[in-house]
């Protein structure tokens, strides 16, 4: 677990920046995503951590299953569930395969693109299902915040929940458990590393199979680096989606930063209620309060002090 010790103006010590400095090189060399890489990520908090261990450790890892039969590898088997901690009042759904399996991380491009992070990896052409609009453009054009709806390079947003009316098409409606469109998910991929999210888009029947484990690019960027595009993403199924019920864990028109020009200003918009949702969580004992260091290019943001490495 990385931490950081708030840093008082002139208090700086050598000792101290060697530590801060060896727990960044540690993280970025963890996972896959690289240290040039611009995008905040988040250490994972030691509750949430636990429980994502333990899913990973276990080999049925659905405590309650909601719904199943779902493929989150084009190719692979339809053994991954929707599931809660209690299936009569949950506060979390989260996906799971078999065996100690999660989910992979494929990219979507859907909704508005353009701005200063549209670098043409979700260009048109290159995500085969591409939507003009997300599930939930309604909602967004209705907070009259100067948007249209989200944008893939700049809101991490999880497509979460499947629709379809096609004969035996599976589906899983997570508003019929408690979730809420827009509201905030916390998605860990391995690394030590989480991104807060929102529930941002569904998916459809308009493919083979009805897929789950599918992020915006900017989502999958911070996890995994620029190599991420439309038509390729991650297949490990080591990724872990978790979604919060209850109407306070929607931020609502006021409690994020939707006008937001890039990922990084609307990612630390959606910080404080992520962790107030996490530190809720519980994982066979109560969550502790851990401290943020947020990693990006040159430095780390420590106890609220930008410290340049």
């Amino acid at each position: 677990m990385l931490t950081a010790t708030p840093i008082r103006p002139g208090a700086f010590s050598p000792r101290l920046c060697k530590r801060i400095l060896v727990a960044c090189l540690v993280f970025c060399a963890a996972g896959p995503t690289r240290c040039d890489n611009s995008f905040l990520v988040n250490a994972v908090p030691q509750n949430l951590n636990d429980f994502y261990q333990g899913l990973k450790d276990r080999a049925a890892s659905c405590q309650h299953s909601l719904a199943g039969g779902f493929y989150s590898i084009d190719n692979g088997t339809n053994t991954t569930s929707y599931c809660t901690n209690d299936p009569h009042r949950p506060s979390i759904i989260y996906l799971s395969g078999d065996n100690g399996k999660l989910s992979n991380m494929d990219v979507d491009c859907d909704g508005v693109q353009g701005g200063s992070q549209d670098d043409g990896r979700c260009s048109l052409g290159r995500s085969p299902d591409y939507q003009d609009a997300t599930a939930f453009q309604d909602i967004i054009q209705s907070y009259n915040v100067g948007i249209s709806d989200l944008n893939t390079y700049v809101h991490p947003y999880v497509v979460f929940g499947n629709s379809g009316s096609r004969p035996g098409w599976r589906t899983f409606d997570p508003t019929d458990h408690g979730v809420r469109p827009l509201s905030i998910m916390a998605v860990v991929c391995p690394g030590n590393k989480m991104v807060y999210g929102v529930w941002g888009d569904t998916n459809g029947d308009d493919g083979d199979k009805p897929m789950v484990g599918e992020v915006s690019i900017a989502l999958a960027t911070a996890c995994w680096g620029k190599n991420m595009t439309g038509d390729s993403g991650y297949d490990g199924m080591d990724v872990l989606y978790v979604a919060f019920t209850g109407e306070d864990a929607v931020p609502g028109k006021s409690g994020a930063d939707w006008a937001a020009k890039d990922y990084d200003t609307f990612e630390r918009s959606l910080q404080p209620l992520g962790d107030k949702l996490v530190q809720r969580m519980r994982a066979g004992a109560p969550g502790k309060k851990v401290t943020n260091l947020w990693v990006v290019a040159g430095g780390a943001i420590a106890g609220g002090l930008w410290l340049a490495l």
